[in-house]
């Protein structure tokens, strides 16, 4: 009597990036299957004709199916022209999609392989970035402003912490150092490019107002040091003495919205990198 063992199939992932999301489809499909054992076989970055007959030929050995994610039409229109002479079942688990968001944008697609790859990995590089900026806040471990991109120098309330924050959620690494006449700047400061460091200025009596409203939030007395105009000039004249020493670029942060100083910071970070200043 002839004994024939049966070889489980086998989902063949082919995609012209890393497959990641054609191997779910196929995975959470199979699972629908109780006590069907299905193999699930992926070759990422397929680019050329011939590397997709290389894998139509060895499907065909086997039983197989095919599911792919190609966004090139000439590799796709060839694989399915392949699958079908050899009598392969072919899913295509993207080209329906990208057909049916352009039949209702009536935009063409960019086809480019790995477009939502580069949108995790820039996701990623945000969500680290706001990590960075609330770790290295208000100049908690100046050992960080090392490995900021950018870092941001002024007295207290002059929006250094809000530039931050909107600076990491477009990817960069902001650390920020306020600057207290009592207390030494980290020596740290020192030892970057005045490039990569921009202090905020502020006139004293939009900081004087700032202040008072701002004690007058947490509940103290209008006439704390804090918000003493005498106190305010004193604090300006030192952090301009100490920026000048930096020689860092100053920006004015009076009456600016968050993102217009941000937007400053931007274009002085940018054009200190074309220079090769970073």
């Amino acid at each position: 009597m002839e004994i024939s063992f049966q070889q489980a199939p086998v989902i063949y992932i082919i995609s012209d990036s890393l497959g990641e999301t054609a191997e779910f489809v196929a995975k959470a499909a199979a699972s629908q299957f109780e006590g069907e054992h299905v193999e699930i076989c992926k070759i990422p970055f397929v680019s050329n004709k011939f590397h997709l007959e290389e894998i139509v030929e060895e499907a065909g050995q086997r039983p197989s199916l095919i599911a792919f994610t190609l966004v090139r039409p000439e590799l796709r229109d060839y694989l399915l022209q392949l699958t079908f002479q050899k009598n392969i079942n072919a899913v295509d688990v993207l080209g329906p999609m990208i057909d049916a968001i352009s039949a209702v944008t009536e935009k063409k697609p960019k086809l480019e392989p790995g477009l939502l790859r580069k949108m995790d990995d820039h996701y990623f590089s945000k969500v680290e970035a706001i990590e960075f900026a609330v770790h290295y806040d208000d100049g908690k471990d100046p050992h960080g402003m090392l490995r900021a991109d950018i870092v941001l120098v002024g007295v207290s309330r002059t929006s250094k912490t809000p530039v931050s924050m909107y600076l990491a959620h477009k990817g960069l690494k902001v650390s920020n150092v306020p600057l207290v006449p009592e207390v030494a700047p980290p020596e740290e400061l020192f030892q970057l490019s005045r490039h990569k460091i921009v202090g905020f200025t502020i006139s004293p009596k939009s900081l004087f107002e700032i202040r008072q409203a701002r004690l007058k939030t947490i509940g103290l007395a209008s006439n704390a040091d804090y918000a003493d105009y005498g106190r305010i000039l004193q604090e300006l004249e030192y952090a301009e003495e100490i920026m000048k020493r930096l020689g860092c670029s100053i920006i004015d942060v009076t009456n600016r919205a968050v993102e217009e100083t941000a937007s400053k910071v931007l274009e002085i970070y940018y054009k200190g990198d074309r220079y090769g200043n970073r």
